[in-house]
């Protein structure tokens, strides 16, 4: 739990919510070279927190070429969504949004 306001909604709000049927994507922002432990950890407790209210998750990624140690938002071997590190590959950033953006475009999400 990150110890913020977002935690209230999370775990007091979002358990009231039905997903069922609805397509949800996450992204995260984090810091992997400060924080390699546990890199963008937040968007796997989202994860963890839509998937319990039914939501059909998509937009999973690839942790290829990130310089990480563990992340709880890494679901079999990919990431739970598109991660973004403006910290140390900032240059990477928009190519990897607009990626995500046309992945998520093919599986289903309505734009």
């Amino acid at each position: 739990r990150s110890g913020t306001s977002w935690d209230d909604w999370l775990y007091s709000n979002l358990p009231n919510l039905d997903f069922k049927g609805k397509k949800v994507a996450i992204f995260g922002v984090g810091d992997q070279g400060s924080y390699a432990d546990n890199f963008c950890d937040a968007a796997g407790e989202l994860y963890d927190c839509f998937l319990k209210q039914g939501a059909d998750l998509i937009g999973f990624t690839d942790t290829d070429g990130y310089d990480h140690d563990d992340s709880k938002a890494i679901r079999d071997g990919k990431f739970c969504g598109a991660m973004f590190d403006e910290d140390n590959q900032s240059d990477l950033s928009a190519d990897r949004a607009t990626a995500w953006i046309d992945q998520l475009k093919k599986e289903g999400m309505p734009f």
